[in-house]
């Protein structure tokens, strides 16, 4: 039968995943065995088109293997959709940061940063930043980390203010865009220009300040190409700022809408 092991085609005699282990690795103990993106220790049964991925566990591998093993754990089949999108986040900031970071997770090929700020100790409450990073310009600090988390994504910045002038070129070439901004003009101003496009799919935000519960922050599609995530009323304020759970919540509802886009689930 023919299987895929750590990305590589192969043809196999092997009917079980104790069998592939022992043919394909030193030492069957020590491996971690991810069948079809689900981690087992199970003796399970083996099939065709299975993809099986053998971590041994301390070992470096190669860049090939490493791809295959950051993917691992996705659902069959998402990872080659994924690796071939390509999305904009514009605003470096709590949310845009942890969007960044959980779509590098996910293998999105191309990711596009846009921030004209740079890193300080207030951001570190909530952001993707870390103390040596304090003074550096967001895209170059962001870009650093990505890189540390998945090197076979490609990744450009725009260290620029995002204006009316220049806001359709900046993002001619995204399929899809995240707005990520503290400010609601610079909000609406990304937001309505880009929409004029009907090929640009915009995940904007709205209303993840403080500390009210989990659960009233909800992802809506307000129209054809629009949705926004977030509680839509718990804004930043005096009194009410904003704390890394609900912002990174709310990041992970954008993120998360992004890979629907990408798998081509537009949400009703």
């Amino acid at each position: 039968m023919k299987v895929k092991i750590n990305g590589n085609e192969k043809v196999t005699c092997c009917k079980n995943l104790l069998q592939l282990k022992t043919m394909h690795c030193n030492s069957a103990d020590n491996i971690v065995v991810i069948l079809n993106g689900f981690q087992t220790s199970d003796n399970l049964q083996l099939k065709d088109g299975d993809e099986v991925v053998l971590i041994e566990k301390g070992k470096m591998p190669g860049r090939d293997e490493l791809e295959a093993m950051i993917s691992a754990r996705h659902t069959p089949h998402v990872y080659g959709k994924v690796k071939q999108a390509r999305v904009a986040v514009a605003g470096l900031g709590g949310l845009g940061s942890n969007i960044a970071v959980a779509l590098a997770r996910t293998g999105v090929g191309m990711l596009h940063l846009v921030d004209y700020d740079v890193v300080e100790p207030s951001n570190l409450n909530r952001q993707q930043y870390k103390t040596k990073h304090l003074g550096m310009l967001k895209t170059e600090a962001l870009k650093m980390e990505l890189e540390e988390i998945n090197p076979f994504i490609i990744i450009t910045i725009d260290t620029v203010k995002v204006t009316e002038s220049n806001v359709k070129q900046l993002f001619a070439q995204d399929e899809i865009v995240c707005e990520a901004f503290d400010n609601p003009d610079a909000k609406a101003l990304l937001v309505n220009n880009l929409l004029e496009n009907p090929q640009k799919k915009i995940v904007a935000s709205s209303g993840m300040a403080g500390y009210e519960s989990s659960n009233i922050i909800k992802t809506k599609r307000l129209m054809k190409n629009l949705y926004l995530c977030g509680d839509g009323k718990t804004d930043a304020r005096v009194g009410r700022g904003l704390m890394a759970p609900r912002v990174s919540i709310c990041a992970g509802h954008q993120a998360n809408m992004v890979l629907r886009l990408i798998l081509g689930i537009e949400d009703v």
